[in-house]
C-alpha cells in the first residue's frame, strides 16, 4: 500500500465525478459529491481546501468505496 498523495478539494471531486459521482450542491467550503447504487445513495462531502488532511481523505476512500489506489 503506497502513501496517499496530497490533493486539493477540486482534484478529489475530479477523482469522484470519474467514477460516477456527481457534484449536487456546495454549502460553505463543502462540496457534496452523490452516486445512485442500485436503489441506494452514496454522499460524500469534500472540503473545497488547497491541501485535504490525510485522515479525511482517508474518510473520503472509505465513504465513496474506492480503491486506495485511485488517490495514491
Amino acid at each position: 500500500m503506497g502513501k496517499l498523495r496530497k490533493l486539493s478539494g477540486a482534484e478529489v471531486c475530479r477523482i469522484l465525478e470519474r467514477h460516477g459521482f456527481a457534484e449536487v450542491r456546495m454549502r460553505g467550503s463543502h462540496v457534496v459529491m452523490q452516486k445512485k447504487v442500485g436503489e441506494s445513495t452514496v454522499t460524500v462531502p469534500v472540503p473545497d481546501h488547497k491541501e485535504i488532511k490525510i485522515g479525511t481523505l482517508c474518510s473520503i476512500i472509505r465513504q465513496s468505496g474506492l480503491a486506495r489506489s485511485e488517490l495514491e
